[in-house]
């Protein structure tokens, strides 16, 4: 999972070095694959929600049109719900959503409507993944995640490359699903 996770990150990190921010990181837009004998290969896909935020025209505004914002409300940044200008930050908080839904099995919040689930990413503090799954989650990816998925684009990563960074420390911890026996 780390491992694809950070190579997300290099995705990312190579939008966000261009000025563009994604918009719309959830699993349905991550592509695993093989090139060549390299398996669960990473693309990042679907860029049609994407955003310059380099482009100094002046609209700096997510909504593609009156009151519509974009994106997939199970996965948004909160600065996304309220319209407000965003960077790859918002980004990684979607990455974060796409990491507990891969430790879980289940969404952040769960709700019935779409508007529902932007008040609870607006307003609720995540339960951490290990208290939503049966499987063990290391205490230092569970705090990467939830770092994620804080409220505050200040208060996540500063960027993707930091991100992955940080994932690249984990790497090192033994993953849950590997047995430490023979096989």
């Amino acid at each position: 999972m780390i491992h694809i996770l950070r190579q997300v990150c290099d995705s990312l990190e190579e939008a966000h070095a261009a000025g563009l921010v994604h918009r719309d990181i959830k699993p349905a837009n991550i592509h695993l694959g093989q090139v060549g004998l390299r398996h669960d290969f990473v693309k990042v896909l679907d860029f049609g929600l994407v955003k310059s935020v380099t482009a100094g025209d002046g609209d700096e505004s997510l909504a593609s049109a009156a009151g519509v914002t974009p994106g997939t409300p199970a996965y948004m940044a909160p600065e996304m719900a309220h319209e407000q200008a965003v960077d790859g930050r918002a980004d990684l908080y979607s990455l974060g959503c796409v990491a507990y839904f891969l430790l879980t099995g289940r969404l952040v919040f769960e709700a019935e409507t779409a508007i529902q689930m932007i008040v609870k990413h607006l307003q609720e503090v995540p339960v951490p993944p290990s208290a939503r799954t049966e499987n063990p989650v290391p205490r230092a990816l569970e705090s990467l995640v939830l770092a994620c998925l804080a409220k505050r684009p200040e208060d996540r990563p500063a960027g993707a490359a930091e991100l992955g960074r940080a994932l690249d420390g984990l790497e090192s911890i033994p993953h849950p699903e590997r047995s430490e026996g023979p096989v």
